[in-house]
């Protein structure tokens, strides 16, 4: 984990925003309003389920597109999970609202979305950058992610709502474990950050 005042200076804001990968996250942000007004609005449910196949197509392409085209930014890798963040707190409000998913299940998901919130302030305040995304974190954010597709064909008593209902059942208990995981891998992170430096970091201290 690096300092975040470590490393050649950052290109300006404005530049990184203009790159291709971070407009793709920039869209992905903007689509979760949408999404959420679509599940919750109107029950447009074909709608909501291809925004948000546009979602992980774009997570996908962006991550690709930044490689290829050497468009990292520091930008870039706060919008991209910010961006999954959101899209799977909309989805666990929608579906516990709509009585998709119990309660039971989504309370510790977004519990943990706060904790991991709070492991970000106190990181920030001992100088410390986020922790870069785990093995872990993707593969949860991957599995709940198309959970959520699948939860959304459940809705009916036809054929397709048959044939979605235990794949969306089975990745949506891996993603709750795994999602848990992470969130309890980076407390783990961020207590040892703590513990080893209780003083301001200094440029070039790394965890």
């Amino acid at each position: 984990m690096e300092n975040p005042r470590a490393g050649r200076a950052e290109r300006p804001l404005l530049q990184q925003a203009l790159t291709v990968p971070n407009i793709l996250s920039l869209l992905r942000l903007a689509g979760v309003p949408v999404f959420l007004w679509l599940l919750l609005g109107p029950h447009e449910d074909l709608w909501a389920l291809a925004l948000l196949v546009a979602s992980a197509l774009t997570d996908w392409l962006d991550g690709k597109l930044a490689r290829w085209l050497n468009q990292q930014s520091r930008l870039g890798s706060l919008l991209d999970p910010a961006a999954d963040r959101l899209y799977i707190v909309a989805t666990l409000v929608a579906f516990l609202v709509r009585g998709i998913m119990p309660w039971w299940l989504v309370a510790p998901l977004v519990v943990r979305e706060l904790i991991v919130g709070v492991c970000l302030l106190v990181l920030r305040r001992h100088g410390f950058a986020p922790p870069e995304v785990t093995y872990t974190g993707k593969a949860a954010t991957f599995v709940l992610m198309y959970a959520f597709p699948f939860l959304l064909l459940t809705q009916g008593d036809g054929t397709v709502a048959a044939i979605a209902r235990p794949i969306a059942y089975a990745f949506t208990a891996w993603g709750w474990l795994l999602y848990l995981w992470s969130g309890a891998l980076y407390v783990i992170q961020t207590v040892l950050a703590v513990q080893r430096d209780r003083r301001p970091v200094g440029p070039g201290t790394h965890l």
